[in-house]
């Protein structure tokens, strides 16, 4: 299975979000298990740099590089950054990135607690706990 974790899931896992943490570890968990080939979009490092701006950069530093030995960094090229600016169907330009960055690694899912903001999306939007039910079915 081939999966691109959103932001907000990363975010949910370092922070340790007490309502969403259990979810967000599980998915985090089958990413660096090899269970699950999973991917972060290019630009959500970035987005997860800002969210952290007030832990110490090190820190920041740190949580970026376990972010990438655990998921693989998902590009965009021109073509699809083209499309998703072109693309008015999303409400939001970076969600529409993070679709084209899952249609770019064949993804089966995007891992999301925004599955609402993913509706026009090429690839089908799960919240981590229907990602955990789909995980625990295949085993």
């Amino acid at each position: 299975m081939v999966v691109l974790v959103d932001t907000n899931v990363i975010v949910d896992y370092y922070c340790e979000r007490e309502e969403f943490y259990k979810a967000s570890k599980a998915v985090m968990t089958w990413c660096s298990e090899d269970s699950v080939n999973g991917y972060v979009a290019f630009h959500s490092l970035p987005n997860i740099w800002f969210i952290l701006r007030k832990s110490p950069e090190k820190i920041r530093r740190d949580i970026l590089l376990n972010i990438c030995k655990v998921l693989t960094v998902a590009g965009a090229d021109q073509e699809e950054v083209v499309k998703a600016i072109e693309n008015s169907d999303f409400k939001d330009f970076e969600d529409c990135l993070q679709d084209r960055c899952a249609v770019s690694v064949a993804a089966d899912y995007i891992v999301t607690r925004n599955e609402k903001d993913f509706a026009v999306a090429e690839t089908k939007a799960i919240t981590p706990e229907e990602f955990c039910e789909l995980m625990e079915k295949s085993k």
